[in-house]
């Protein structure tokens, strides 16, 4: 049987080797710096090999330290894990639930209220909410989960489909008076237009739109005066009539009812963005499984009478996970 401060050295090795800084690790564990390192250095004396190398600007796992930092963080997790179950069986979920989003603003509106709904429900849960307009660090900054629109770059993530969100092009009825109003794809190279993308390449002066209607995809061409890597910040620009916008239709449905936007071409739209739920293992504390079952039931009936589509099977999902 493994001694205690065996298991505690463990967790400490795991949170300083999960954030690579021994400040970050010693804030998020509540001891001082002095002691964290003191506790690591011990450890490794006592198992006689070098877990960290330590430099003045990072740490960086040795390669005993790489193998020993996979199978000590699924023991770890599971320990946690167990011992959040135990908690929640008697008091149910509890502790800070830190999640990052991104500023769109259909998640300002539906993810507050699904985030303050189930703070009503779990009184013992603190949630606190980021928004960032790129997926972060979830390890290192410390979150346990994040709400992102496409699927992460990073293939180590954990991915749970709670949506995807319906696209359409849309533009101000002024600017379509003035520059008229497109018929086929084709005509959109002569127009303005707005685009989406989370950073510039080239000159920026212009791009294509990918476009479907029933089982016809197009490449259309369109002339860019000007982009964002935000939805909302797009959205704005569309309403002021700087051009044509391909937009998801949940951000804009207020506009097109208030006659501020008009929808374009609507018989054709890009491929629907996919919105996923992201964590860093399987392995969750309860105040994180529960939330995601929460909120991904919520999100599924909230946003579904809006064209946003998931099939059976993630529905299933995610109503298992919600009852699990």
């Amino acid at each position: 049987m493994a001694h205690p401060q065996v298991l505690r050295d463990m967790a400490l090795f795991v949170e300083v080797a999960k954030r690579k800084s021994f400040s970050q690790a010693a804030a998020a564990l509540d001891v001082p710096i002095s002691s964290l390192s003191r506790r690591i250095t011990q450890f490794e004396t006592s198992i006689g090999l070098r877990l960290l190398d330590r430099t003045t600007r990072k740490i960086v796992l040795t390669p005993h330290g790489e193998a020993y930092f996979e199978q000590a963080t699924r023991l770890v997790e599971e320990a946690q894990r167990t011992f959040d179950e135990l908690i929640a069986q008697a008091k149910g979920p509890s502790g800070l639930l830190k999640i990052a989003a991104p500023p769109d603003p259909w998640v300002l509106h539906h993810l507050s209220a699904v985030a303050g709904d189930y703070a009503l429900r779990y009184a013992q849960v603190r949630v606190h909410l980021d928004l960032w307009p790129h997926l972060v660090d979830l390890a290192q900054e410390g979150y346990d989960l994040a709400l992102v629109v496409g699927a992460p770059r990073e293939t180590s993530m954990i991915t749970r489909k709670v949506a995807q969100l319906e696209t359409g092009l849309f533009a101000a009825p002024d600017y379509l008076d003035r520059a008229g109003r497109p018929e086929t794809p084709a005509d959109l190279v002569r127009h303005q237009a707005v685009m989406v993308a989370p950073s510039v390449s080239g000159n920026g002066s212009s791009g294509t739109w990918s476009l479907e209607r029933d089982d016809e995809m197009v490449s259309a061409s369109v002339g860019c005066t000007v982009s964002s890597n935000s939805q909302g910040m797009a959205r704005r620009l569309v309403t002021s009539g700087h051009g044509i916008g391909l937009l998801q239709a949940i951000d804009v449905e207020e506009d097109v009812e208030a006659g501020r936007l008009e929808q374009v071409l609507p018989e054709w739209r890009s491929l629907p963005h996919p919105v996923y739920i992201v964590t860093t293992s399987r392995l969750l504390p309860a105040k994180t499984r529960s939330f995601i079952g929460f909120a991904s039931r919520r999100l599924a009936e909230q946003l579904a009478p809006r064209g946003v589509t998931l099939d059976d099977a993630e529905l299933a999902a995610l109503y298992d996970l919600q009852e699990a």
